[in-house]
């Protein structure tokens, strides 16, 4: 069955079906451009995901140094690498399907233009021939009419007695004339029949099915190319489909990898401090009365706890912050545990490149000697500028080695609290200029409440955003409940009652 054969009267039916099948490749290719705009905007989001919370900076950096964020790390990274495939899908269905099949349907719209030209002109061209065999048989019938006229009357002329010879003559020769004319238009019509059957039989049995065969293949073909272009719409998906689970295994992989003991362990190297837990505090008996002013008691006011190390360096420094007294180059400012690290890490920087300059001293004296064995080779004078700063850098490196090294013996055998005690001393002004007298009178029922050992004045606004500071106002009158121990820090006393730290050279 083909549709030559069985649809050979069934022209509208054909050309309305083909243009259908053209509708469906417009409307699929339609489909996977939308499906390609999808894919890039999804990848764009997801790339724009990855890079909104991926970590940047020095304390991102050293966050990455605990596993659980490190992972997070890897699955931001492997998320920015399926963005990738996404993106990939989107390219190869615009490439290998929309243009592919755009060119394909553009001229399978010109190839069916041209089939069904062919039947409209096949069609016409049966017409044609049609009115001409009518013309030629109303022709016929015309002139076989006029034949039959001439005969009658030659016969009723011949069979008149009034009539003469001559005018017999006349009407057998007018039809003879007349019969003559309807043979050679019968002749011309039964050629004209013929001609008219045989192009008949050639249009319904020949040019019709061969033209709409035609058209059947082309439109097979289109539905084969159709199938193919469903299947390549997950092809181009499975294809990455390895890259993509490899993706996913990563982001399993980086959550397995975290390990919660490592990065408590880490936290604890990173910020323990060294210092000795506070001793008990000792009860003071005040039942006895309050000692003269004179007494070793009134110059020795009462211990107060020795604070921990309680806040980390800030992040962001304000305009008055920037009045603060620079960070100590030996590390003295910070906790035994981590200045000794900080000493040891820069130790280790210094040796690094002190020996980078050892190799480098080493590699311009051999060539210095080749060439002075060699004097084609180059000028020795010329290095020496080089050797000369060479040697500079590498006795400054060596002294500043020395300096850390005689810093973190200090460390190791515990002087740094002594170093501590001494800086502490330009921040320690605040009491002495204070009366003596700084105690209050107490109640006869004693109540556990700690004696300020000072007053002082806030030179900068402070906004204590960390845990364990507070907030400050220019201006402001504040009770001193504990001095700066050499860390920079002092815990004082606000008028409603708020307490906490703020940095020493705040205040006055």
């Amino acid at each position: 069955m083909d549709w030559g054969t069985d649809l050979w009267d069934q022209y509208d039916h054909i050309d309305k079906h083909t243009q259908s099948g053209l509708d469906l490749v417009e409307r699929y290719i339609k489909f996977v451009k939308e499906r390609t705009e999808i894919e890039q905007g999804y990848a764009k989001q997801l790339r724009n995901l990855s890079k909104k919370y991926a970590k940047r900076g020095g304390k991102d950096e050293q966050d990455c140094k605990f596993s659980n964020h490190a992972s997070l790390q890897e699955i931001l990274n492997e998320l920015n690498d399926y963005a990738g495939q996404r993106e990939l899908i989107a390219e190869n269905m615009m490439t290998g399907i929309c243009v592919d099949l755009t060119k394909y349907l553009q001229d399978l719209k010109q190839e069916r233009k041209t089939h069904l030209a062919d039947a409209k002109k096949a069609q016409q061209n049966l017409e044609i021939s049609f009115k001409q065999l009518e013309s030629t048989k109303k022709r016929f019938a015309k002139e076989w009419a006029e034949t039959e006229k001439a005969t009658q009357q030659a016969e009723k002329t011949e069979n008149d007695v009034n009539a003469t010879r001559l005018d017999v003559e006349k009407a057998k020769t007018h039809a003879h004339g007349r019969t003559h004319t309807a043979e050679e238009c019968r002749n011309d019509y039964a050629a004209q029949l013929q001609k008219y059957n045989k192009e008949q039989n050639f249009f319904y049995y020949t040019e019709i099915p061969q033209i709409f065969n035609k058209m059947q293949d082309m439109d097979e073909l289109r539905i084969r190319r159709m199938a193919e272009g469903y299947c390549q719409f997950a092809d181009i998906e499975k294809k990455v489909q390895p890259i993509i689970s490899k993706c996913l295994e990563g982001i399993s992989t980086a959550g397995g990898k975290i390990n919660e003991k490592q990065d408590s362990m880490l936290f604890i190297e990173q910020h323990k401090s060294g210092f000795e837990r506070p001793a008990d505090v000792e009860f003071e008996d005040y039942t006895q009365g309050i000692k003269s002013a004179t007494s070793e008691s009134s110059l020795n006011p009462p211990k107060v706890r020795a604070k921990l190390w309680p806040f980390s360096k800030k992040t962001k420094i304000s305009q008055a912050e920037k009045h603060m007294p620079p960070l100590a180059e030996d590390f003295s400012h910070l906790p035994p545990e981590q200045r000794k690290k900080r000493l040891q890490s820069k130790i280790d920087e210094i040796s690094k490149e002190l020996q980078k300059a050892l190799d480098q001293s080493e590699a311009l004296e051999k060539m210095k000697g080749v060439y002075e064995q060699n004097a084609q080779m180059g000028d020795p004078s010329s290095l020496e500028p080089q050797i000369s700063e060479t040697s500079q850098n590498i006795g400054r490196l060596r002294g500043e080695l020395a300096k850390y090294e005689t810093w973190l013996s200090e460390a190791v055998g515990g002087e740094e609290s002594s170093n501590a005690i001494n800086n502490n001393t330009q921040h320690t002004g605040v009491a002495a200029e204070q009366p003596q007298n700084i105690y209050l009178e107490f109640d006869d029922d004693f109540d556990d409440v700690e004696t300020p050992v000072g007053q002082c004045m806030a030179l900068y606004t402070f906004q204590g955003n960390s845990e364990g500071t507070i907030s400050i106002t220019e201006g402001e009158m504040l009770s001193v409940m504990e001095e700066d121990k050499g860390d920079g820090w002092m815990r004082v006393l606000r008028a409603g009652g708020e307490e906490g730290y703020i940095p020493s050279s705040y205040v006055k």
